[in-house]
């Protein structure tokens, strides 16, 4: 069972969902859980099936006292790079947020200073922590339903499955069609991508 947060109640988890992808958004949520609040099941979204993240997030948003995802677009992406994005994402999130956080638990090792509002980075925190975990819940479902609308305009991708990740199918696509405008110019899309430093 993950703890329920890292320093206090009414501390803000946030954590984001398609950092190593070559299409779509990065996209972060923040969320503050109640101190009461109990699943043995939620843990970080990648070691969830998709059915089980889909019933969390529903719980989640159903029982948090404040949650908010926000979305940053490849454009931004690739003028400011993808760990700055990430990081305007959760900023974006915790803007959003009904309630003022008492302190910000953030899954990784960068942040940058949100207000004056006391942060920590947390390595494997999704795994850790209730309200990380929950954030990861959130990020993740929000962003695979973008990419499954988004594969309507651009099936043979085959986001809907791959959700933007480098797949073998997502990268024969980009060699036969070309890039769309979801694409992030600034990766190799057509081989490893490139580190991109902070």
């Amino acid at each position: 069972m993950l703890k329920p947060y890292y320093s206090c109640v009414g501390e803000a988890g946030t954590d984001e969902a398609g950092r190593g992808c070559l299409a779509g958004p990065v996209t972060a949520a923040a969320v503050i859980l109640p101190e009461s609040f109990k699943n043995s099941y939620l843990d970080d979204s990648k070691k969830l099936s998709e059915g089980r993240r889909l019933e969390l997030a529903a719980q989640i948003r159903e029982e948090a006292l404040a949650f908010a995802v926000a979305h940053v677009p490849p454009a931004t992406i690739d003028r400011v790079n993808i760990l700055k994005a990430s990081i305007l994402a959760m900023h974006r999130a915790l803007d959003q947020l009904g309630k003022r956080p008492v302190s910000i638990a953030v899954d990784g090792n960068r942040f940058l200073p949100y207000g004056k509002i006391q942060h920590h980075c947390l390595i494997k925190g999704d795994g850790r922590f209730l309200n990380i975990a929950a954030a990861s819940v959130l990020a993740k479902t929000a962003r695979d339903k973008l990419m499954e609308e988004l594969h309507g305009e651009f099936p043979h991708f085959q986001w809907d499955s791959n959700k933007g990740y480098p797949t073998r199918a997502h990268r024969e696509a980009l060699q036969k069609y070309g890039p769309t405008p979801y694409h992030r110019l600034s990766f190799r899309l057509l081989g490893e991508q490139l580190k991109i430093s902070f």
